[in-house]
């Protein structure tokens, strides 16, 4: 199946979508924050048919990192991205944070907490390069 990069601070987290999507038969490669993923991307040999990333991490946030993997990309296919978050508090809402990411680039959203159909159902629409980029919340 796809060869998927999940990007996010939370070892449990980035734990739990791992096993969900292998055990879906994808492989899986996982960052701790954007600029282990943005080294993980930039390898020769890495081709990656999706981004799963957090928007609230610690040294290089979701944002940035979509920032740059989008530059990166423009002169090939650009890998589909899905933006997740669960914000932070009351300042910083899911909804803010994912509006964020879905105005400064073409992603897909997935609102935490999240269930197992719900992740499947996104990384599948965001695979079969849906062109509508819809929230799953």
């Amino acid at each position: 199946m796809a060869h998927i990069l999940i990007i996010d601070d939370d070892v449990q987290i980035r734990d739990l979508i791992s096993l969900v999507l292998s055990m879906d038969d994808h492989t899986v490669v996982a960052a701790a924050d954007g600029s282990e993923a943005l080294k993980l991307f930039a390898h020769p040999r890495a081709k990656f048919d999706l981004v799963i990333t957090d928007i609230l991490m610690p040294n290089k946030d979701g944002i940035e990192t979509i920032i740059e993997l989008t530059s990166v990309q423009k002169k090939q296919t650009l890998v589909p991205i899905v933006a997740m978050s669960g914000g932070r508090g009351t300042r910083l809402t899911s909804e803010f944070n994912l509006g964020t990411a879905q105005a400064i680039a073409k992603v897909h959203i997935l609102k935490k907490p999240f269930s197992r159909d719900e992740l499947l159902e996104i990384v599948n629409v965001a695979l079969n390069l849906d062109s509508s980029c819809k929230p799953v919340s």
